[in-house]
């Protein structure tokens, strides 16, 4: 019998060399190649055209029935959903440890429990008391979840079989699974992928909406295979810093609905918190206005935020290398934006140092940001407070242009909504908002001008 042969499988993307190497050839990631047991495979020629089912094809327009989503009882999580859990669906969830992922989950089991629906909590991370515990602190310890320590994957879906399909199946977490029939350690690619394909095959079948907790990298992203995003239906981090109290829930893939929308919780001693008006939240403590203060209407998805960005400039010595530091944007986004402020409106950056943050931790990426930011870094460099009660949006062009931006009509009323008087953009939008004034601005140049004459 032939030797079998070695095989190195890349822990962080799953590729798979024949010998051990320092760093991956395909992710060009260190030290991530493990040596795993060979798979008997029956690797002969053989012929596939024969000996199978038939495949049932169906017309794109037959007729087919919206699936009844199931509420969590919490807003904010069924926003983030797209309306809520599907059953049949697979969810994976990650974010950094202690950002609140059990938590919210816990929460979210415990009231489709007292809703008279089966939850079923699965934890491989920590022992049953430790959760029962959490429950206890959260006021939870009454409902009535079905919880359980365990981490073979075998013996959880032979008790799920004995029972009655759950409403919802949370399995905290997918990287301590394990399954006997693969060779490795639980967290390493084979286990996570076999695992999980197991979990998921078991949830279609039954129409069961279930959630697979993930770890996540120094990076940010899911650790494990990225095929384990491919596997499941909805892929959601729950982001935020923990330093401050607000946890923002992002979906950042949904086969059962849109992706741009999120939820957002306050973490408070009694657990998560809905945070139904954001905007509040991250716009508290602006009393007096300050130079280098924008506020900014950003959207996600199909709800406006209004988020404060700030910006501080100090001078330095002749002959000093200037610093530039950003939390909450797009570094990148950052130089270009001072790039086209000295060469279109003639402001020099080159001998001050730039430090640029969006409020309350919040993470931007709409680019409608930039001529919010753009009227901090003119206020911080002049020393001029931004007119109060004014808010700012649009996208800002290589050529000192204000280009329109999407919804423009939804910014302005979250913005007249919070009482702001005044609003500059772009072009004037085609929807008038009743107590609030409209500035529209065509030049990068324009809002200079506006904010040195203080109007």
């Amino acid at each position: 019998m032939a030797k079998p042969k070695r095989r190195f499988v890349c822990q962080a993307c799953g590729s798979v060399s024949n010998r051990w190497q320092g760093q991956c050839p395909d992710c060009a990631e260190w030290n991530t190649l493990v040596e795993e047991a060979p798979e008997t495979v029956f690797s002969a020629r053989h012929d596939l055209s024969s000996g199978g089912r038939a495949v049932r094809f169906v017309s794109l327009d037959a007729p087919v029935e919206l699936p009844q989503r199931r509420r969590t009882g919490l807003a904010e999580f069924d926003r983030a959903l797209g309306g809520g859990l599907v059953p049949g669906s697979a969810i994976l969830m990650g974010g950094d440890p202690g950002i609140g992922k059990s938590t919210l989950l816990l929460q979210a089991s415990a009231s489709i429990a007292n809703a008279g629906g089966l939850s079923v909590y699965i934890s491989g991370e920590e022992a049953s008391d430790q959760v029962r515990l959490r429950a206890d602190r959260l006021g939870l310890g009454k409902a009535p979840i079905r919880l359980a320590s365990a981490t073979s994957v075998r013996d959880i879906l032979t008790t799920l079989g004995t029972m009655d399909p759950p409403a919802l199946l949370v399995i905290d977490s997918i990287q301590t699974m394990h399954s006997d029939q693969i060779e490795g350690a639980p967290g390493t690619v084979s286990q996570v992928r076999g695992c999980a394909f197991e979990l998921i095959r078991y949830a279609k079948e039954n129409g069961v909406a279930m959630v697979l907790v993930g770890h996540v990298t120094k990076d940010g992203a899911i650790a494990g295979p990225r095929v384990l995003e491919h596997m499941v239906d909805v892929v959601m981090s729950f982001e935020g810093e923990r330093s401050h109290q607000y946890r923002i829930l992002r979906a950042l893939k949904n086969r059962f609905g849109p992706v741009d929308e999120i939820g957002v919780f306050a973490m408070a001693g009694a657990g998560l918190e809905e945070v139904a008006n954001p905007s509040m939240l991250f716009l508290s403590g602006r009393e007096q206005p300050v130079a280098g203060s924008a506020v900014f209407p950003a959207l996600e998805g199909t709800r406006p935020v209004l988020v404060e960005i700030q910006a501080l400039t100090v001078r330095l010595a002749s002959g000093a290398t200037p610093r530039r530091a950003v939390v909450g944007w797009d570094s990148g986004r950052l130089a270009m934006l001072l790039a086209v402020l000295e060469s279109r409106c003639g402001l020099s950056f080159s001998s001050a140092e730039v430090y640029l943050n969006v409020a309350g931790g919040y993470r931007l990426t709409d680019p409608a940001a930039d001529l919010a930011v753009a009227a901090a870094l003119v206020s911080a460099l002049s020393d001029r407070p931004l007119p109060s009660g004014c808010a700012w949006f649009g996208e800002v062009s290589l050529a000192g242009e204000v280009r329109p931006v999407a919804h423009g009509g939804i910014r302005l009323k979250e913005a007249a909504k919070l009482g702001f008087t005044r609003a500059y953009g772009p072009d004037s939008p085609a929807e008038k908002v009743s107590h609030l004034s409209y500035g529209a601005l065509k030049l990068l140049p324009n809002l200079v001008d506006r904010i040195m004459a203080g109007s």
